[in-house]
């Protein structure tokens, strides 16, 4: 305990949240609360066709349902967000209520800042200039209020940032906007049992890892350390069991509250953090890589391919980091260096990974080894994973790291 990490800032943002049998029939309250007259949804095929949701918010809301737009697909790509932002203004919507997973919430994210902003959209993304740290432009108009309606237990729910796949690009198109947080959020319980089994494990393997690495941290507020470590308890649990009970939706909504303490645990530990986890970095970058580039891997799926490599090649510099870390999985012990801690956390992740019927290679998903260079340069330009400026073997870095991993 040290004074410097008990001085901190702590960050809340206006948020309304509704979670259990029934919580959707508050949705009106919401759009009321908001003084909204239009609400128009953005959805996939899958909710539109195979759940009972739009008519629910339909029957829910009334004359304030305004229609649907339900061509939002996989990784949120640029030609269905022009679509969803040209059936919004069609339907003179001045409110989006998103239905979906994260590819849906990010992707309403980015029609409420097109719906909003005048220049083009190239403009107004994050930019990428030669030799210099990536920026993103300020987006100063206001943006009609986003409702999120979650399928899946997704860490997209409430933040502000939002990226785009876009083939004719080297890179993600991503904007940030803290005025495209959600107004409310709604953890309905048959919404979130919509869901295959399958992409529950696959969106929860990306929380779970994700906040493995935050736990590594020496310096974290008692709040965020509070946040990070109930939210890790709750994936622990919860991860084995999501193929065992496909019907428990109270474990559904566990991941959600994990989901959730997650994103709080960043958002107040902004300002403070100098240093990025590296392990961390370089398996989001990797991971984010290959789920862009390839249709049929998802997000968990992609993670759980390099983690665990990524884990044992780039131990932390600090003993205590790899300590915390390797304790959290039950695999420290005393008298390991900093190497052997993040052997013995990889050795644990490949277990856990590959009990819940997980891939843990590159090549378990049907990766021609001959791609991995376009991999590794797709891994340049990711904000999350490094804003500032790439040391100039950074794409060599990375394609040592998923060579390891194929």
């Amino acid at each position: 305990m040290s004074l410097e990490s008990r001085t901190f800032r702590a960050v809340g943002y206006p948020l309304r949240l509704y979670s259990g049998t029934g919580a959707l029939d508050k949705l009106k309250t919401e759009v009321d609360r908001q003084k909204a007259q239009r609400a128009f949804v953005i959805c996939g095929k899958t909710v539109a066709s195979k759940t009972d949701l739009l008519g629910r918010i339909s029957d829910n809301l009334g004359s304030l349902y305004v229609g649907a737009f339900d061509g939002m697909d996989k990784d949120s790509t640029w030609p269905a967000v022009e679509k969803g932002v040209a059936a919004a203004k069609a339907a003179d919507a001045d409110l989006l209520i998103a239905v979906g997973g994260g590819s849906v919430i990010v992707g309403a994210r980015v029609v409420a800042i097109l719906m909003a902003e005048e220049g083009d959209p190239f403009d107004l993304m994050t930019q990428y200039p030669e030799g210099k740290p990536a920026y993103s432009p300020r987006l100063m108009a206001p943006k009609p209020p986003i409702i999120n309606v979650v399928t899946t237990p997704n860490t997209a729910m409430n933040r502000a940032g939002s990226g785009l796949k876009n083939e004719d690009l080297d890179h993600r198109m991503e904007y940030y906007d803290p005025k495209t947080r959600p107004v409310a959020l709604f953890w309905d319980a048959d919404a979130l049992l919509s869901a295959p089994a399958e992409l529950i494990r696959s969106t929860a393997t990306t929380n779970f890892s994700s906040t493995l690495r935050t736990l590594g941290a020496t310096d974290m507020s008692p709040l965020v350390e509070g946040d990070h470590r109930h939210g890790f308890k709750l994936l622990h649990e919860a991860l084995p069991r999501i193929m065992e009970e496909p019907e428990n939706a109270a474990l559904r909504i566990d991941l959600c509250a994990a989901a959730f303490l997650q994103n709080r645990a960043g958002d107040d530990d902004q300002g403070r953090r100098t240093a990025r986890d590296q392990t961390g970095a370089s398996a989001y970058a990797l991971a984010t890589a290959l789920h862009i580039r390839y249709h049929h891997v998802w997000q968990g799926e992609s993670t759980s391919c390099v983690m665990p490599t990524v884990t044992r090649l780039t131990p932390p510099e600090n003993i205590e980091s790899a300590a915390r870390i390797a304790d959290a999985l039950g695999v420290w012990r005393k008298g390991m260096s900093s190497a052997d801690a993040a052997g013995a956390t990889a050795d644990r992740l490949d277990e856990i990974y590959r009990g819940i019927g997980m891939p843990v290679r590159i090549s378990d998903v049907d990766i021609p080894k001959a791609e991995l260079p376009l991999l590794a340069q797709d891994t340049l330009k990711n904000f999350n994973a490094n804003p500032g400026n790439r040391p100039d073997d950074y794409v060599e870095q990375m394609l040592s790291l998923l060579e390891a991993a194929w």
